[in-house]
């Protein structure tokens, strides 16, 4: 089903990284106060980006505001059936929380997981900022060339209604420059209202997942970072407590390429004038522990933050971090447990963490990505927009406890993969208004620019999944890739879908609505599921039933969200071993059976053409409409 695409590299914010470089302290020892200069590059994407609109919403970031005018780069859309030019990101570092670059090669691949057409996620950055190599990275794919994005400008009148990110009633005082927006356009081309997108579409759930701002901006990247504690050469560092108070700096910063060992430490990074936002979610600004440009191992360790950006562990850059038998707590907003971004890399085994802030996954990453493994543990994320897992990179989880209270349990953007096994996943997401629905393990593309366009993979192998709330699996505006395994499936009591695979109308502003649908494949092996599978004609979905799986449920197509409709299609293949049982009415383009149909009560159910021919004349009160059909 896949097909090459012309993929859209946008990012929201401005594309220009300061350049230069600096002193750097060369302090091994404790309680040193220290600055690191950035070093960074200018990065601008360079594939042209024909940006579109629908004739009746304009989504993109607002470049300039009069009292009469606004002047928005619009976002594109994505061709009938196809899936959109730039897949959702995270907006807050939290849930709908990214993938960096992996070979995927791990012992924990799902046998038999089909192929995805996402290789590395992201490029390495170029270095962190600080110490000597700590330059903060270019954004994840570059940010794109302002120039090359269409531009509208819509004329506002008297009878313009604005609206918050919170679907409050504003005023034209809350547009400003770089703020991301969805414009609703009368007959005449006004804007009719003017609503704030949260965070450039992040995350899904309550706020946006993960971290900053959309694409945040220059600006978030820090010159330097400040730090109570800087190893810049090889160390090893035991029974030590570590203790932060101060705005916006790190209590243990790792830079200069040092190797350094953590044993039996305690952490404490408290602040309540700390600003977290994208330079916290980018690039570590804040977190209790940061890693740019180094080695660190920790072992044995107790990692506490109450302040805003105050990740436990970030790595990002060239930073490399391994620890193990750690207990992490985080309290404020914008706040992981375990973080990447930049490319960095980190190894967790064993690990007790907890989240209570908004934008907090407990497993975290953001711009520029990275790779995670992760194995053993509980990992407890308690806020809003606050995933159990926000995925901008390349992540590895077994043997895992992963729970999202007061969130979805995965937000997957773009070009990033998550990989579970024998885990056990929980989510929750709270009703929201700005959603078109409720679920509980969303891949899709949020428009702001934190993860790069591209197959979003989601592979669960044994464990269970139990969801809260809504439906089990969304995916939206973007290419997406699900694999099932033995899990263990717990459904909420409403079980509003088993899939849905449609576009969107979202509040956020998810790709231009009539054409932000998703490009599916959706494979079960030895799996069983029940629930409706939802999809729409913008989107393509090609589901296999294999190696003795068992669904029950229905096809609906629903046209709620597909504008004026395109050339999208449901298929459903049956193996030999495999069974689907029909609970109601169906409707999907090709089905091939060389398994068994029936209802629930074990008749034949007739299958048939949209023309009227039968294929097979069943004794089930349902029947299933296609346009191919194959025994």
């Amino acid at each position: 089903m896949k097909y090459q695409k012309a993929l859209l590299c946008i990012t929201l914010a401005g594309t220009l990284i300061f350049s230069g470089c600096g002193s750097t302290n060369n302090s091994t020892g404790n309680n040193t106060n220290t600055s690191s200069s950035v070093e960074s590059t200018v990065e601008t994407s360079t594939e042209d980006t024909d940006a579109k609109s629908d004739e009746n919403t304009v989504t993109g970031m607002i470049s300039e505001s009069t009292d009469s005018t606004i002047t928005v780069a619009a976002m594109p859309g994505g061709g009938q059936g196809e899936a959109p030019g730039n897949p959702p990101s995270d907006n807050n570092g939290g849930a709908p929380a990214g993938n960096g670059n992996s070979d995927n090669n791990d012992s924990t691949e799902a046998p038999g997981k089909p192929d995805s057409d996402g290789a590395d996620s992201t490029e390495t950055p170029g270095n962190p900022p600080s110490g000597d190599n700590n330059s903060a990275p270019s954004d994840n794919g570059g940010a794109p060339d302002m120039g090359n994005m269409s531009t509208e400008t819509i004329n506002l009148t008297d009878s313009t209604v604005y609206y918050d990110k919170d679907g409050k009633e504003t005023t034209l005082s809350a547009l400003s420059e770089g703020t991301m927006a969805t414009i609703t356009l009368d007959d005449d081309g006004n804007a009719a209202t003017v609503t704030i997108s949260d965070n450039a579409g992040g995350q899904p759930g309550g706020n946006t997942p993960g971290g900053g701002s959309p694409g945040g901006s220059a600006s978030s990247q820090p010159e330097s970072y400040n730090a109570v504690t800087e190893y810049t050469e090889d160390t090893e560092v035991s029974d030590e407590t570590f203790s932060s108070t101060g705005s916006d700096e790190n209590a243990v910063l790792v830079s200069n390429g040092a190797n350094v060992t953590l044993k039996d430490i305690t952490l404490d990074r408290t602040s309540s004038d700390s600003t977290g936002g994208d330079s916290s979610s980018f690039y570590g600004v804040g977190a209790g522990l940061l890693v740019t440009d180094g080695t660190v191992t920790i072992d044995n360790a107790t990692i506490t933050t109450d302040s805003a950006g105050g990740a436990g562990i970030f790595s990002y850059g060239n930073g490399n971090v391994t620890v193990s038998d750690i207990t992490i707590t985080t309290r404020q907003d914008t706040s992981g447990g375990i973080h990447v971004a930049g490319g960095g890399t980190l190894t967790a085994k064993n690990l007790t963490v907890t989240t209570n802030g908004e934008s907090s996954a407990a497993i975290r990453s953001d711009r520029g990505g990275g790779t995670m493994t992760v194995d053993g543990g509980s990992y407890t994320s308690n806020g809003t927009g606050s995933p159990a897992v926000y995925c901008t990179a390349d992540i590895s989880i077994s043997n895992a406890a992963l729970t999202a209270n007061g969130s979805e349990a995965v937000c997957i953007e773009g070009l990033n993969s998550l990989k579970l096994t024998d885990c056990d996943l929980t989510g929750n997401i709270p009703e929201n208004e700005q959603n078109d629905c409720n679920w509980t393990v969303i891949l899709y593309q949020s428009m702001s620019g934190d993860s790069e366009v591209g197959n979003s993979d989601f592979s669960m192998t044994g464990g269970s999944l139990t969801s809260k709330n809504g439906g089990m699996f969304y995916t939206t505006n973007t290419e997406s890739t699900f694999y099932l395994s033995g899990v263990d499936l717990s459904y909420s009591d409403s079980n509003d879908f088993l899939l849905k695979c449609t576009g969107n109308s979202n509040a956020r502003g998810w790709g231009s609505s009539g054409a932000n649908g998703a490009d599916c494949e959706f494979t079960t092996d030895a799996q069983t599921m029940a629930g409706k599978i939802i999809w729409d004609s913008i989107s393509q979905l090609d589901v296999s039933l294999e190696n003795k799986s068992t669904w029950t449920g229905s096809f609906v197509q629903d046209e709620s969200n597909a504008g004026n409709g395109g050339d999208g299609y449901a298929n459903l293949t049956i193996d030999s071993s495999s069974t689907w049982i029909v609970d109601g009415d169906s409707t999907l383009s090709s089905l091939t059976c060389k398994g068994t149909i029936t209802d629930e009560d074990g008749n034949t159910v007739t299958v048939k053409d949209s023309d009227g021919t039968t294929y097979v004349e069943g004794t089930s009160d349902y029947t299933i409409t296609v346009s191919s059909y194959e025994a």
